[in-house]
């Protein structure tokens, strides 16, 4: 019943910017925590940041400092701007929202991914 679709992602040189937007739709009641996961090739997927309803953020030490999470819970959209990119940014970025619908229980809910490579 809810879906989440990312866009941005991109090639980039090392110390470049990208914003990542991620929009949840379906019959929704109420949207708590969400957040920016990736996988690099080899790798477990890792939270990168994540943002509460009520605004409070977390980040994984690696992106602390370059990276911004950010919602509009009028629009359902969770934002990432990730500033000075490194090559060990590389990976697919997952959208995540934990999604309450109509007479249901919160659910974690996964976007399909957008590849961010960061590369000379």
């Amino acid at each position: 019943q809810v879906q989440l679709v990312e866009s941005g992602g991109g090639l980039v040189q090392p110390g470049g910017s990208l914003r990542l937007s991620c929009a949840a739709s379906g019959s929704i009641f109420s949207i708590d925590t969400m957040g920016w996961y990736r996988q690099a090739p080899g790798k477990q997927r890792e939270l990168v940041a994540g943002v509460t309803f009520g605004g409070s953020r977390n980040y994984a030490d690696s992106v602390k400092g370059r990276f911004t999470i950010s919602r509009d819970n009028a629009k359902n959209t969770v934002l990432l701007q990730m500033n000075s990119l490194k090559p060990e940014d590389t990976a697919v970025y997952f959208c995540n929202a934990r999604v309450r619908v109509y007479n249901g229980p919160y659910r974690d809910t996964w976007g399909q991914g957008t590849q961010v490579t960061v590369s000379p």
